[in-house]
Order: structure tokens, then C-alpha cells, then sequence
């Protein structure tokens, strides 16, 4: 998670700040706390996402990793998921899940989660850009659907004065509905807080907001007066950074895996590939392109689907299986 594939040059001292305020392994640190709200806790998981681009479109990186958390959290831990996005995405949001094996179902109208039999059940709770629509949700989400645990991934989270801005400084007005909202409730509530993000200005990465300004320029000043800095100032309880967030997400599934002793846990390139697919042809865009390419931050789907690879070879290795260059598995303990 902290190798910079992309060449933005963040990862390396976003990771070395993370490690001064939160020692240890970010990604098995968050498989553990989600094991722990499952046993502590009825409810579902809670993962907000969506990132605009340029005219509004959403970004590939956060939805795909929130549709592949969703699956490891149902087949791991039995835990149904609702995804928090806003109400404009929700097309992308749908085909993006059923790229990653799941069944996108109609949110309750009365915002209770049941178990559905034979199916992959996730939901799509879509908010307002206004302020008033999203809170009335979100309080909602909070009072009546109850989650065990709530994940920001890659989902912009406001400065210190309450503006959303992309990582260059670019303003989000308008673009976003206020989910740093939610997550002050899901902390007023005790409710743990995995935050997942590749920059600094996402929800969640308030764990770092002091650190940030001596690395990233604009996290102190987007050079546009009145505005203040890029740097979020929502902190979650347990902070995930990446070099791509996407693929934290994938490191955190990858550590549930292993923690549960559960390879179906972690899913192939394969059908990451297919959800990154869909995604784009659902109206998604790559970061870095700016364009509808099957691509996670300006990685190609070739490149991305081997570093999946690589990471899911390692977590078989770890549980005894063998995997050959085709993908298919074998138990190393058969050679002993």
C-alpha cells in the first residue's frame, strides 16, 4: 500500500506521518477493528464514497474499493453493507457492485436491513447535495438503520473552513453533499470510523491534518484567497492511507482474508477488473485521465489487475495455498 506506483510522491510521507500518530499495520489494524464492531454489534457496515472530476462525473478510485469491501464484509463476516453516495451516481454506484459479484438492493423504506436468503445483498442510500436533505438522511441512517460501522473511502471531507476542494486545490462547491456531517454523528455515537485516503483531503484523514501542510503544498493554502487549505479535518478513529485508495481497500480485504483464515474473502483481478469496467461504462472517470478509462489513479487495468495479483499470491501463500500463473489454486500442505 505505501510503494508509490503512481509517481505522485505523497504516499511515502502521508504513510511516515500516519505511523507517528498511529503505529502499526493500517490495514490488518482496520480488519481488526471490523472484526471486533461485528461481534460487539448488530447492524450493517456503512461506506460512504464518490469523488467528483471535471463536470461532476464521479471517480473510479473509492467506488470500486467500496463495492469490494461490501463483498468481503458479506462473505467474511456476514454483514450486509450500505453504500452512502450521492444521489446523482447512484447508476454508476449500481453497476459498479454487480461488476463485484453483488446484488444491488431497493434501500427499505422503513431503513431497517434484513438478511435476504441466496442472495449478495447491498444497498444504496443516495443523499442531496443540499445541506438539509442530507442531514435528514444521514440522521436517519444513524437513528434507524443503526450501523456497527461506518468507512469513508476516498469521499472529500471539508477543511477547517467547511469547504471541499480536490487535492490541487480545486473547489468542490456544489459537487458534494456534506458527509463530514455523518461522520460526527458516527463518532458522537461511538459507532468505529475506518477512514481510507491516497491525499489528505479526504473524510477521515484528520488523523494527520497537522503533518500534512509540511509535505503537501496546498494542504495549508489552495492559493485562492478566503479558502484556506486542501488538508480534511474530520479524523477517523482508524486511518487507512494508500497510494491508491482503491487498493488500500483491497489491502484491507487482503488482511480481513488473512485474519479470518478465508481466501474466498479476497477476490481475483478478475472480477476487479469487471467492477472497474462497469464503473467506467456507467458514467466513472479515472483521476488521472480525466477520462471514462478502465484505470485506478492513472494505473491501467493490465498494470492494477497484477499488483491485485501479486497481493492475493501472498495472502494464499500465508494460508497454505499455492497459486499458479493461471490463477488456480492448490494446498501447498498436499507437498509436505
Amino acid at each position: 500500500m505505501r510503494l508509490d506506483y503512481t509517481g505522485v510522491g505523497l504516499i511515502g510521507n502521508l504513510s511516515d506521518a500516519l505511523q507517528k500518530r498511529q503505529p502499526g499495520p493500517v490495514c490488518m489494524g482496520a480488519a481488526e477493528r471490523l472484526v471486533q464492531a461485528t461481534q460487539e454489534r448488530p447492524g450493517p457496515i456503512l461506506i460512504a464514497t464518490g469523488f467528483p472530476e471535471g463536470g461532476g462525473a464521479p471517480e473510479t478510485d473509492g467506488p470500486i474499493g467500496a463495492a469490494l469491501l461490501a463483498r468481503a464484509f458479506f462473505l467474511g463476516l456476514r454483514r450486509e453493507t450500505v453504500i452512502v453516495i450521492d444521489e446523482d451516481w447512484e447508476e454508476m454506484m449500481i453497476a459498479t457492485l454487480r461488476g463485484a459479484g453483488l446484488a444491488p438492493m431497493p434501500f427499505p423504506a422503513d431503513g431497517v436491513i434484513r438478511p435476504v436468503e441466496f442472495l449478495r445483498p447491498v444497498y444504496i442510500r443516495t443523499v442531496p447535495k443540499d445541506d438539509r436533505g442530507a442531514h435528514a438522511i444521514c440522521d436517519a441512517l444513524l437513528a434507524v438503520t443503526q450501523p456497527c460501522a461506518a468507512i469513508a473511502i476516498e469521499r472529500p471531507g471539508r477543511n477547517a473552513l467547511g469547504l471541499y476542494h480536490g487535492l490541487g486545490g480545486r473547489p468542490l462547491d456544489g459537487l458534494v453533499a456534506n458527509l463530514d456531517y455523518l461522520f460526527e454523528k458516527v463518532k458522537d455515537a461511538a459507532i468505529p470510523f475506518i477512514g481510507i485516503g491516497d491525499g489528505g483531503n479526504e473524510l477521515g484523514m484528520g488523523v494527520i491534518a497537522e503533518d500534512l501542510p509540511t509535505f503537501s503544498p496546498k494542504a495549508r493554502d489552495t492559493g485562492t484567497p478566503g479558502r484556506g487549505g486542501v488538508a480534511a479535518v474530520t479524523a477517523a478513529d482508524w486511518l487507512v492511507v494508500a497510494n491508491v485508495s482503491n487498493f488500500g481497500a483491497t489491502g484491507v480485504v487482503a488482511a480481513l482474508a488473512a485474519l479470518l483464515e478465508n481466501p474466498v474473502v479476497l477476490h481475483t483481478p478478475e472480477l476487479e477488473t469487471r467492477s472497474t469496467e462497469l464503473c467506467v461504462a456507467h458514467g466513472g472517470v479515472d483521476g488521472m485521465f480525466m477520462a471514462p478509462e478502465p484505470a485506478h489513479d492513472g494505473i491501467a487495468m493490465d498494470e492494477y489487475a497484477g499488483m491485485v495479483r501479486a497481493l492475493r499470491g501472498s495472502v494464499m501463500r500465508a494460508l497454505g495455498h499455492s497459486v499458479n500463473w493461471q490463477g488456480q489454486q492448490g494446498d501447498w500442505r498436499q507437498l509436505k
